[in-house]
């Protein structure tokens, strides 16, 4: 799986004008599925973005983590993180998993965070989505997990 992680003061996804999901401050999670992906690789992941030491402590360090500031996580399927940009100029997507699979994979994942005791609002897997925040920092950090090992 691959992540984009936000830190936030606020997010939002919209689909058609509504609201579908909304966070304080937290995480926004830009989640993609990839080939071999696993229910344990998506346990393995959300642990490891619920106990990172992104968020300041007092003294202003990035020492806290997700569960550390009670935080939430906005999370939002973005099947465009497998994009191959090696050859030419447009992108190509299959090395994201089969939409079925993926949205199989992404509830998954968004219900382990939420087994983690972490607050957990989604967007709309496959839908066009409009998303908002505010990103604080900015902070924005890349996971791969076949990097996590």
């Amino acid at each position: 799986m691959r992540a984009l992680l936000q830190r936030v003061s606020e997010a939002r996804v919209e689909v058609n004008d509504t609201t579908v999901g909304e966070i304080g401050h937290g995480l926004l999670v830009l989640i993609c599925a990839m080939p071999g992906d696993t229910p344990e690789i998506s346990a393995k992941l959300a642990a490891k973005i619920s106990k990172l030491r992104i968020f300041k402590d007092e003294a202003g360090k990035m020492n806290r983590s997700l569960l550390d500031t009670r935080g939430a996580a906005l999370v939002v399927s973005q099947f465009t993180l497998a994009a191959d940009m090696s050859r030419g100029n447009r992108p190509g997507f299959s090395g994201a998993c089969p939409p079925q699979e993926a949205e199989r994979l992404y509830e998954q994942f968004a219900a382990d965070l939420a087994a983690l005791e972490v607050p957990v609002a989604t967007g709309r897997f496959g839908a066009d989505m409009q998303v908002s925040l505010v990103n604080d920092g900015p902070v924005t950090l890349w996971l791969d997990t076949e990097a996590l090992g």
